[in-house]
C-alpha cells in the first residue's frame, strides 16, 4: 500500500554525490579531477568568459534611456484580439458589435489591447461593428454587406 512513509524515488533516479579531493585510493584525490595545470584547473571562469574574445554582452549595441526605441524588445507591443469578417457573419443581421458582445459570444476570449477586424472571410449581412483598428479589406466588406464600421 501507498503512504507517505513509505515513498522512494524510483530505482536509480537519484545518484550519489561525487566526493573529491578524499585521498588516492579514492580514484578522486590529489587533484580532484580536474587534471594538472591550465585554466580549469585552477578557480574557475567568470561567467560569460569566451576565451579572450570579446563577450556577447560588449559585443552587443547599447540602448540608452527610456523611449520606446531603445527598451528592450516586445516591451510596449500592443496585443490585438483578432476577429475575421467571416466570425461577423455568425451574428444576426444589424447587430451593434463591440469588443463586449464579442467577448459574451465566445468570439474572443480577451480583449487585450483592443479589437481588429481582419477581412478574411465573406460578410452578407448589414452590421454595426465598433472596434479599435479595420482592416482595408475589412472596412470595405463591412460597407459593402451595408454595414458600419466606426473606430473606438
Amino acid at each position: 500500500m501507498l503512504r507517505i512513509d513509505n515513498l522512494r524515488p524510483a530505482v536509480g533516479a537519484r545518484r550519489k554525490k561525487k566526493r573529491v579531493g578524499r585521498g588516492i585510493g579514492s580514484g578522486h584525490g590529489k587533484t580532484s579531477t580536474r587534471g594538472q595545470k591550465g585554466q580549469r584547473a585552477r578557480d574557475g571562469i567568470a561567467p560569460g568568459f569566451e576565451g579572450g574574445q570579446t563577450p556577447l554582452h560588449r559585443r552587443l549595441p547599447k540602448q540608452r534611456g527610456l523611449a520606446r526605441k531603445a527598451m528592450p524588445v516586445r516591451m510596449f507591443k500592443k496585443t490585438y484580439a483578432i476577429v475575421n469578417v467571416e466570425q461577423l457573419e455568425k451574428l444576426e443581421a444589424h447587430t451593434m458589435v463591440t469588443p463586449e458582445l464579442l467577448k459574451e459570444r465566445g468570439v474572443i476570449k480577451q480583449v487585450r489591447d483592443g479589437v481588429r477586424v481582419l477581412g478574411k472571410g465573406e460578410l452578407t449581412k448589414p452590421l454595426t461593428v465598433r472596434a479599435h483598428h479595420f482592416s482595408a479589406s475589412a472596412l470595405q466588406k463591412i460597407e459593402a454587406a451595408g454595414g458600419t464600421a466606426e473606430v473606438i
